[in-house]
């Protein structure tokens, strides 16, 4: 058997030939049985086949079967060298020379782990926010999973557009209007020096205040309390702004235009601190009219039912769910008539093979009915259209509020990495020998690393509690930890230049490579599959976790070998050359993830 391409799937490599010999011994059989893992730890051998699919077939006992099995195998497969019988599992050691001519495919390969082109169109909605408020530690979450997610998309050979849509109109959006009318004294980002989208968050709040307050007074002036939070002056101005708005009231959308404006400079500056962009940005100012069509075909081909009321519905009760609002009664479009639309242009404009809307777990409802409608009306597509749903993000402290003005502010957080990050890089000595410049950089590199890491290691759908303490930490299972990491592999790298000792091209295959440094070579041959089971899972914890086995891995290999101080030159220049590629595994890695890591620390 010859060494075939080593950046494949190693099961899917021997599941050839292993069906072969197994055929051979027992006749024909189902492929699907072949079962091929990787062999645990504890035991001998590198790859393990599952025996008890062939027990009918053998005839024998499982430790019979894998002993004819392993026997067979390692006279016909040069590439397997030894096996041993663990019960019902044939576990089976590959010769080194397959590890070095996959290591030498890897090093001769600029492009590793990246798939140029796969020929299909992918669309990533994250980010949604509302024009009310600044973006807080639950945007955070979702900005830095939606980038991620389009990046690994990317690396695996989809064309990906990234898009954003925000939600800049609605009853809310007047909340902050009114307020910043009635008690803002003309206020501006200017005149104050706060960022845009924290002036008109703070007139959000405010509003919250008022309308407390009012409903306070009239449920002690008898009024009961859900009768009180209609009556309120103050939720009754607001709604009356709404209209006009709608009604493109002049002086009201001139309002609108410029808090929005203040709004979206916050934003951008937010963005380009997370290091996240779009392709392109949708309003829902520009979408909430699109489904409208689409709600009108519905009732043509009835699907769906208009009420004497003249609202529109849906009735889903014979799938297990409810009736679902389309269209109010005064002809206004409610979210699920702009989803209608929005992902109906989409796909129509961008011929798009994937939809993926990055949105929290208190929408999985919305989104099996926006599947099931779109089913309904005829398109094929529906089932295109994939719900990222993430768990929340929690503090110590427990959930946040934004009305109550209890939330995390994603520009206070980032702030605050950056000078926590600061200020234990220094503690510790990271940053001895940095100009200023230098250690402003490494700061904020490490600062965002931590926090980014610390979310995208959780797997998207678990709740999530984050600790910022505890995720800028230079040892475990961190960002600083894996930069960190590649600064010293860097550095090694340079005093090898510096010194004028070389590196070799590739290893040479006669050289004997020691145990752990077969378990790098394991690892690095891993990461083309680890990339694309993240993006079948749309999980970027995949990759984080997979750079954290690797650095930790790399970390006992260094703390237990001489790299620069190996006598043995030919040793020594297959070593260099080993952490090298190390050294642009992680990078590639966090590159993935939207991290930078540091050449000097």
């Amino acid at each position: 058997m010859l060494v075939k391409n080593s950046h494949m799937n190693i099961e899917k490599i021997f599941s050839e030939d292993f069906y072969e010999i197994i055929k051979s011994l027992y006749g024909d059989f189902d492929r699907k049985l072949i079962q091929i893992q990787k062999t645990r730890k504890e035991f001998d051998g590198d790859i393990t086949l599952v025996v008890f699919p062939f027990l009918k077939m053998s005839r024998k006992s499982p430790e019979q079967t894998a002993e004819e099995i392993g026997r067979v195998i390692t006279e016909k497969c040069s590439l397997i060298e030894k096996f041993n019988v663990i019960k019902g599992f044939l576990n089976l050691s590959i010769e080194k020379s397959f590890w070095v001519s996959g290591f030498n495919d890897i090093s001769r390969d600029a492009n590793y782990g990246i798939i140029e082109n796969n020929g299909k169109t992918v669309m990533v909605e994250y980010s949604s926010p509302n024009t009310n408020k600044p973006l807080h530690l639950g945007h955070i979450r979702n900005n830095l999973l939606g980038y991620s997610v389009a990046k690994i998309l990317e690396a695996v050979g989809n064309k990906v557009i990234k898009v954003n849509l925000v939600n800049d109109r609605g009853i809310h959006i007047c909340k902050s209007m009114l307020a910043w009318q009635k008690f803002g004294n003309s206020e501006t980002p200017q005149s104050s020096g706060m960022k845009g989208d924290h002036l008109v968050g703070k007139y959000y709040v405010e509003f919250d205040k008022a309308y407390k307050s009012e409903i306070k007074t009239l449920v002690e002036s008898g009024m009961n309390e859900e009768e009180a939070k209609k009556e309120a002056p103050v939720i009754k101005e607001a709604q009356d702004m709404l209209r006009k708005w709608e009604a493109k009231d002049p002086e009201v959308y001139s309002l609108w235009e410029k808090m929005n404006g203040w709004v979206y400079e916050g934003f951008d500056k937010t963005y380009a601190d997370l290091g996240v962009c779009f392709d392109k940005i949708y309003h829902e100012s520009e979408t909430y009219l699109l489904g409208k069509e689409i709600v009108n075909e519905g009732l043509e081909k009835g699907v769906f039912y208009r009420k004497p009321d003249n609202s529109v519905w849906i009735d889903l009760t014979g799938d297990g769910l409810d009736q679902k609002l389309l269209l109010r009664s005064d002809g206004t479009s409610v979210y699920m008539t702009q989803d209608l639309g929005t992902s109906y242009s989409r796909f129509n404009e961008y011929k798009l093979d994937d939809l993926i809307y990055v949105v929290g777990n208190e929408q999985n409802y919305h989104f099996q009915v926006l599947k099931l409608i779109l089913s309904k009306l005829g398109y094929d597509w529906s089932d295109h259209i994939y719900h990222l749903s993430y768990g929340m993000v929690e503090l110590p402290e427990g959930k946040m509020k934004s009305r109550e003005g209890t939330v995390v502010d994603a520009d206070d957080l980032i702030t605050g990495m950056v000078a926590t990050a600061k200020e234990m890089s220094e503690e510790l000595g990271k940053l001895d020998g940095c100009t200023p410049e230098e250690a402003e950089n490494i700061s904020k590199m490490v600062g965002m690393g931590a926090l980014k890491y610390f979310i995208l290691k959780v797997d998207p759908k678990k709740t999530m509690l984050f600790d910022p303490k505890e995720s800028i930490d230079f040892n475990g299972n961190t960002g600083p930890f894996i930069q960190y990491t590649h600064a010293r592999i860097r550095s090694v790298l340079r005093k090898a230049e510096q010194t004028s000792v070389e590196k070799a091209k590739e290893i040479n295959p006669d050289i004997k490579l020691l145990p752990k440094e077969i378990d790098l070579v394991k690892n690095l041959l891993d990461y083309p599959e680890i990339v694309k089971l993240a993006a079948d899972n749309h999980s970027p914890s995949i990759i984080a976790n997979y750079v954290y086995e690797l650095v930790k891995e790399f970390n006992q290999y260094y703390h237990d070998y001489s790299i620069l101080r190996e006598e043995n030159s030919e040793i020594r220049a297959m070593r260099l050359l080993l952490i090298e590629k190390i050294g642009e595994v992680i990078k590639k890695g966090m590159s993935l993830l939207g991290i930078d890591v540091p050449e000097r620390m």
